[in-house]
């Protein structure tokens, strides 16, 4: 498959990469000229599937599947370390696994059920965040890749990091009270880090999706009181988005086009943000 390089050559972590939006995203990354790859994910036989997918269509990129909890400290750190001894560094991060969590109102929720979204969706992408800075600010620039870029080496950086958050860090809906908390938490955490380490020339942007057609959506749309047309009339676009959509918003965030962003968070929900959620029963 031919690939088109937007982005410099480098190394592309990606967690939750065995499926939906983690998929996709390592697909466009091998797309756009990476040439290097670490997958992590919990499921370890899908994404053993997932790299054997990606080699059959690239078979020129490199690819290191990593078995990843990403609620827990220990396998973050290892995973991390694991990249950094077969590949050397780390240019692009993707912080894409999550959990819903249990999708109730707060006098419904025990302190577990809650800490459950919390720490696996906002800690631990901090936690992960902190390990991919820290290596990131060892390493030097990746050189320019093309020599028409040759002259704009400002756009040059230390490492570029993607948190996928959520509309629902943006706006609220009825008993997502736990998810919106750690999605909220999630942008916060993006725009102070992008703040404090944009001088080591290191960019942090987010992702919000809207509803995209991924299993974690099928979940909700299971429950009780979902049904499709509940989330289809929150998006004006009459849609639900694809993981492909929201991998090429991704590969933007990384490549030298957004040189001169960091600390946003994008919008990628036609427009799901445009109306109060609850208003119109979602969940």
């Amino acid at each position: 498959m031919a690939t088109f390089n937007i982005i410099e050559p480098g190394v592309a972590f990606i967690s939750g990469a065995a499926s939906g939006i983690g998929k996709a995203t390592a697909f466009a990354f091998a797309k756009h000229g990476v040439t290097k790859l670490a997958l992590g994910d919990i499921n370890s036989s899908a994404q053993a599937a997932v790299s054997k997918e990606i080699q059959a269509s690239f078979p020129n990129v490199e690819i290191e599947t990593l078995s990843l909890d990403a609620g827990d400290e220990t396998s973050i750190i290892n995973a991390h370390k694991q990249i950094v001894e077969r590949f050397g560094r780390i240019d692009y991060a993707v912080n894409n696994a999550g959990v819903p969590g249990v999708l109730r109102r707060s006098t419904e929720l025990t302190t577990e059920e809650f800490s459950q979204a919390v720490h696996v969706n906002m800690t631990g992408v901090w936690i992960a965040q902190r390990t991919q800075l820290n290596q990131m600010m060892k390493q030097e620039p990746l050189a320019p890749g093309y020599l028409e870029y040759s002259q704009f080496n400002f756009r040059l950086n230390r490492g570029v990091i993607v948190n996928v958050a959520s509309i629902y860090g943006k706006v609220c809906g009825t008993e997502v009270t736990s998810y919106c908390t750690s999605k909220f938490g999630v942008i916060g955490l993006t725009k102070s880090d992008s703040v404090d380490y944009a001088p080591h020339n290191i960019r942090i942007n987010a992702v919000c999706p809207g509803f995209i057609a991924t299993a974690m959506l099928g979940e909700a749309v299971n429950l009780p009181q979902g049904n499709l047309k509940r989330f289809i009339d929150g998006t004006p676009m009459r849609r639900f988005g694809k993981s492909e959509e929201i991998a090429d918003a991704i590969i933007f965030l990384s490549s030298n086009m957004s040189a001169f962003i960091t600390g946003q968070e994008l919008s990628v929900d036609g427009y799901a943000g445009s109306r109060t959620l609850h208003k119109i029963g979602i969940f």
